[in-house]
């Protein structure tokens, strides 16, 4: 019995997935729907209903079309998906392992010319040779490479999500579709008991012949390659653990905002805020945020940057002054030779605060590195992983600074139509300063490259 009740094949267009689905579909007991998410068809061209849900229905909530699709197929079920279609869905598909994923890649240059031509003739797939129609293209090289950096994206989402999961794709390349032996094992992966004799010869490739024919200005193909860092030589390592979106702690207005808070950020001032415009929510799962987002159309989401050198010194102060924090402190102690006084007890004088701060922002440096072997509290990941970790559900509408945060929330308050809030100063900024010396400085730029070179952030003392 197959360890799969159901499948998805991610591709993009002119990849070739057509040819992989009729492949597919020639196997006994497996059906492919075709692009089932897809914001402009239903699984196919002119298609208005499937499975008794219509692309109005689909579009509100795409949950029962799955469910109706996988109960429903006699056989094996599956679609096709592209990184352009509905990703509610993946929500559901993604973290469960008996649906099989499969991954179809391409040349993304041979697939950009195709989509071109394909646009430019209105031909989409070819069963006749006779009646192939033929163009000359012009290479766009922004519009390549904006579809490109698109694209890379999806694919390392979609690679992360297998590894965290402990999942495993069979992955193909456009090359693969012409061998049978490779469809075949296709097959064994699926757990389906059914071979090919022979590959489906329905669909003839569009446009053989070398790149350069078929473009207008193939000048423009050097340029795009250089263009692209293929190996990733600009890219700074980040050996930082990945972030997860941190729904849980997101606060909900019913006026229609949503805060992601940063730990050690000004999270009272804003919570302060939240609580007198109202009730408030949190404790989300991602199910329910997304819920909550459908009830509240013109809703906005934020967060707040600090700087890292007073955001390192407030999860200082609470992880270690204060002993939230005791592994922390044994570690600190035992490993790093801190001299700390017993936990909720002041430092005698603002120099053995201050080695003792400076010792904790070697750790910081060390764990945002991916060097310390254990788990980095999101006290003291860096910004930067913490706000890519809230993209990973859902873009943010703002990034609020904290040193203009009065002015940011006004903004935001102006936009939610809610009276702005009065911010107060936080008690952070005058410990720091009474310890603060050029060595802090140095030690935090070391600790949170990232948030500094991404954030812009300079001295915070000038």
């Amino acid at each position: 019995m197959s360890r799969f009740h159901s499948f998805v094949v991610f591709a993009e267009m002119r990849t070739g997935s057509n040819l992989l689905e009729a492949n597919l579909n020639a196997l006994p007991g497996v059906h492919s729907h075709g692009e089932v998410f897809n914001r402009y068809i239903l699984g196919k061209k002119d298609r208005t209903e499937l499975f008794g849900i219509t692309m109005e229905e689909r579009d509100r909530d795409p949950r029962p079309l799955l469910r109706k699709l996988r109960e429903e197929t006699d056989g094996l079920p599956g679609f096709r998906f592209f990184h352009d279609h509905d990703l509610r869905i993946l929500d559901d598909v993604l973290p469960d392992p008996g649906c099989a994923k499969i991954i179809l890649t391409r040349n993304p240059v041979e697939s950009y010319v195709s989509w071109k031509i394909a646009q430019a003739t209105d031909q989409w797939k070819l069963t006749n040779p006779k009646r192939l129609k033929t163009a000359k293209v012009r290479f766009d090289v922004p519009e390549f490479l904006k579809l490109l950096q698109d694209i890379q994206a999806f694919q390392l989402f979609l690679l992360n999500a297998l590894q965290t999961t402990g999942q495993t794709a069979f992955y193909l390349d456009y090359d693969d579709l012409g061998s049978l032996e490779v469809i075949n094992g296709l097959a064994a992966f699926l757990g389906v008991e059914a071979r090919l004799k022979s590959l489906d010869d329905t669909l003839k490739k569009q446009n053989p012949g070398p790149l350069e024919d078929k473009l207008e200005n193939p000048e423009a193909l050097a340029e795009a390659i250089a263009a692209i860092d293929v190996f990733n030589l600009g890219r700074t390592p980040s050996f930082e653990p990945r972030r997860a979106a941190g729904v849980p702690n997101a606060l909900a207005s019913e006026a229609g905002l949503l805060f992601f808070p940063i730990r050690s950020g000004p999270e009272a001032a804003v919570r302060d805020w939240f609580a007198g415009l109202g009730a408030v929510t949190e404790g989300f799962e991602q199910k329910t945020l997304r819920q909550w987002k459908r009830r509240h159309p013109g809703h906005r989401s934020f967060t707040v940057l600090r700087h890292p050198l007073l955001r390192a010194h407030a999860a200082f102060r609470r992880k270690i002054v204060m002993g939230e924090a005791q592994d922390l402190r044994r570690i600190l102690i035992n490993g790093f030779l801190a001299e700390l006084q017993p936990p909720g007890e002041p430092f005698a004088t603002a120099s053995a605060e201050r080695a003792a701060f400076l010792i904790f922002l070697t750790y910081c440096r060390l764990a945002t590195g991916g060097q310390t072997g254990s788990r980095v509290d999101p006290s003291l990941a860096s910004q930067t992983a913490l706000v890519q970790g809230m993209a990973g559900f859902q873009p943010l509408d703002h990034l609020l600074r904290e040193d203009r945060l009065a002015e940011g929330l006004a903004a935001l308050a102006a936009e939610a139509g809610v009276p702005p809030p009065a911010v107060t100063p936080d008690p952070a900024e005058a410990a720091l300063l009474s310890i603060w010396d050029e060595t802090l400085e140095t030690a935090a730029a070391e600790a949170y490259q990232r948030d500094y070179m991404g954030f812009g952030f300079t001295r915070w003392r000038t």
